[in-house]
């Protein structure tokens, strides 16, 4: 029986390799399109959260509390969109999260005109759900890829964002302007542009993602198991997904962590709101930019060595930033972007052995679920990194997150004998 959401008869011509690679393609435009919206979207609360909280709050201690609300209204976002995915497709799922994004990102300019921290803090959750659905867009690529190309399939996905995201921090002090313009605050200006972007990034996603890829997959898997499989289990996701979503939380927790309280770090020692925007922007460049390459040596060389690679450049950066002397623009930005690319091969690598060891049939229920614990993780190293810096510096904060990537070597290792069975296909 084909899916109602979907009709698609066991004739379609979906079940023919090539019109399946043509919706492919179709697929990866429309992902790219919204992507590049969504990046404009979630550098806002990268790049000015914390300072307008700290403005708001009165106090540094607090200024990872934006990363810990966007993150924790971007885990239930994340459990929300897996499983309205997992009913009715990529293409609602993701729409309603983009919409709730943009809401969220006019709510926090709101706050900000009015002053309102409990408004503030409410809306902060809401524009969370922005942040995960931009990452939970990047399966929507894998749902028809073969199964050598998917971590490419993801890398295109990301490196769509790039765009966006890095014009993001780089229109702080034009947005500042456009904002005291209107009668608001100078940092609201990034979320106008954030509220924006998600909005027509959902409307993108409605409008074009048709036929939706997930459901496509889903009824294709259904046409090629036996007749009696129909009331047979919905079966496990294999032993690969808890070493992908070990990966992506720790690097989510030691990115988070550094990233979140660079721009307070920038900002006490003097540096214009344009530096921190470029710093920024740079990080967020080397998040996205590099996944067409990331992707294809995951491919390649495979999802553990790509792993490892994260460890050791997330280690890398943390050594960075802490020994870098707060006036000097050149290593604060060779810090991030080495942050950045870490988190890069870790989503990438991890990503790839989650979509490896599930099949359509549980594969969006557990993409959100492991989601939601990489948007925790973030929300704790959010909410930790001001307490870590209040309480001591930021070069102790910047080598505590870089340490912490180290905690991958032991899941490697652990999987590393079993690594035929973790990449394996499904």
């Amino acid at each position: 029986m084909a899916s109602p959401e979907l009709d698609l008869p066991v004739s379609s011509p979906f079940h023919d390799e090539r019109a399946r690679a043509a919706l492919q393609r179709r697929t990866l435009g429309v992902v790219v399109a919204s992507q590049v919206l969504g990046g404009a979207g979630l550098a806002a609360g990268v790049t000015v959260g914390a300072l307008l909280a700290e403005q708001m709050l009165g106090s540094e201690s607090l200024a990872g509390m934006p990363a810990a609300l966007v993150t924790f209204g971007s885990a239930v976002a994340a459990f929300s969109v897996g499983r309205l995915t997992q009913r009715r497709g990529r293409r609602l799922g993701l729409a309603v999260g983009f919409g709730a994004g943009g809401l969220g990102a006019l709510g926090v300019v709101a706050a900000a005109a009015l002053d309102s921290v409990p408004l503030l803090l409410a809306a902060l959750v809401v524009y969370g759900a922005g942040t995960a659905t931009n990452l939970q867009a990047r399966y929507a690529g894998t749902d028809l890829a073969p199964p050598a190309r998917r971590a490419t399939a993801v890398s295109v996905a990301m490196v769509s964002t790039t765009l966006g995201a890095v014009a993001g921090p780089n229109l702080v002090e034009p947005l500042g302007h456009l904002a005291t313009g209107l009668g608001l605050p100078a940092l609201a200006g990034p979320f106008l542009l954030a509220g924006v972007a998600y909005l027509a990034a959902g409307l993108v996603l409605f409008a074009l993602l048709r036929p939706d890829p997930y459901l496509v997959a889903r009824e294709l898997d259904r046409a090629l198991q036996p007749a009696a499989a129909g009331s047979a289990p919905v079966p496990r996701p294999g032993r690969g997904a808890a070493v992908g979503a070990a990966v992506m939380v720790l690097t989510q927790i030691a990115m988070v962590a550094i990233m979140t309280m660079t721009p307070v770090h920038m900002r006490a020692h003097h540096h214009e709101l344009s530096a921190i925007g470029l710093v920024i922007g740079i990080h967020i460049g080397a998040m996205y930019l590099p996944s067409l390459v990331t992707g294809r040596l995951v491919d390649r060389l495979g999802r553990i060595p790509m792993a490892v690679a994260a460890a050791g450049t997330l280690l890398l950066a943390g050594v960075v930033a802490a020994l870098a002397p707060a006036d000097s623009m050149g290593l604060l930005i060779l810090a991030l972007a080495l942050l950045g690319l870490g988190w890069n091969f870790g989503l990438i690598a991890g990503t790839a052995l989650v979509v490896d060891a599930t099949v359509p049939a549980n594969r969006p229920r557990t993409q959100g679920t492991i989601d939601v614990l990489i948007a925790l993780a973030g929300a704790g190293g959010g909410a930790m990194s001001g307490m870590v810096m209040g309480a001591t510096s930021y070069a102790t904060l910047s080598l505590l997150g870089g340490a912490l990537s180290l905690l991958l070597v032991p899941v490697l290792f652990w999987t590393r004998r079993d690594q035929r069975t973790v990449t394996a296909t499904r």
